[in-house]
């Protein structure tokens, strides 16, 4: 059954991604919050793969102005008001181009350090917030696999999209490569230690509670883990890991692991977040057919 699900998501998928890319223009002409200065704006890369090489981004970083990733701010503004204060020091991994510290400013949250692995990334967005007076901001190149900060040091560390890079040849997501869980391990390793003793962690992501909670819950973390979802129809997920609030029921974490069938939503048939995802899928079917 499990095989099968996964096969008719892939059927699916591919239908998907030859419909959206025959009516991309009309789909994405009013929508907002896409990439600036780019013709196509839903395609992305041929593979997922790309995702994973630093030029790829340094390129893309170099044309691209603005692209926001599983929605804007205006979609999950009330859950970060819920949960971040405006006092709070807040980390942001992977900025890239997004305008989500800008969002948080204005909301009152100004104590904000964005990294990203891209320099390019990086020089645009310092200037880009120096041009609007965003001047408290900090920005810097860093790897989230190894953050240049002292232990015990942010009230919040929030990422949008960056751990799902990680994922995009994981293969089997029910078993993922080793060299994938190394990866996001060490990025959870990494916020568990930057975060004060009851530092928030936000993951904003396409990752199912199935697939993540098993990650997030991992022994040595002592966080509690949680989740809300946002958007139009079907949903992304916002999870929120409390730092030392991690409640050890084995009941409930059974309860909570249980493997339900994959579904595919609505709101990841648009552009290139969708692409994101079946591009993931073709590249598995491409390693598979290649082995056999």
């Amino acid at each position: 059954m499990q095989n099968n699900s996964r096969e008719g998501f892939r059927v699916y998928a591919r239908t998907e991604r030859r419909r959206i890319d025959d009516d991309n223009d009309e789909q994405m002409e009013n929508k907002p919050g896409k990439r600036d200065s780019d013709p196509n704006p839903s395609s992305g890369p041929s593979s997922a793969l790309a995702y994973l090489d630093p030029h790829y981004w340094d390129e893309r970083f170099s044309s691209e102005e603005h692209y926001e990733w599983f929605k804007d701010y205006s979609h999950f503004r009330h859950l970060i008001q819920n949960n971040v204060k405006p006092s709070s020091s807040v980390l942001e991994l992977g900025c890239g181009n997004s305008q989500l510290s800008e969002e948080l400013y204005k909301d009152g949250i100004v104590d904000i350090t964005c990294i990203d692995l891209s320099i390019v990334a990086v020089e645009k967005m310092q200037s880009r917030l120096l041009s609007k007076g965003f001047k408290e901001i900090k920005v810097l190149q860093a790897n989230m696999l190894d953050l240049p900060f002292s232990d015990e040091c942010f009230d919040v560390v929030i990422e949008k999209g960056t751990m799902d890079v990680l994922f995009v040849d994981a293969g089997d997501p029910w078993n993922p490569r080793q060299e994938t869980m190394d990866k996001v391990m060490a990025t959870l390793d990494n916020v568990h230690r930057v975060l004060k003793p009851d530092g928030i962690f936000i993951s904003i992501t396409f990752g199912q509670p199935h697939f993540r909670r098993p990650l997030f819950e991992a022994p040595k973390f002592t966080w509690s883990v949680e989740y809300n979802t946002f958007g139009d129809g079907f949903h992304y997920f916002f999870y929120i890991l409390r730092k030392g609030k991690r409640s050890y029921d084995d009941k409930e974490l059974d309860e909570r692991s249980e493997k339900p069938s994959i579904r595919l939503f609505q709101d990841e048939l648009e552009g290139e977040d969708f692409l994101f995802r079946t591009r993931i899928n073709d590249d598995d079917d491409d390693e598979s057919n290649g082995d056999s």
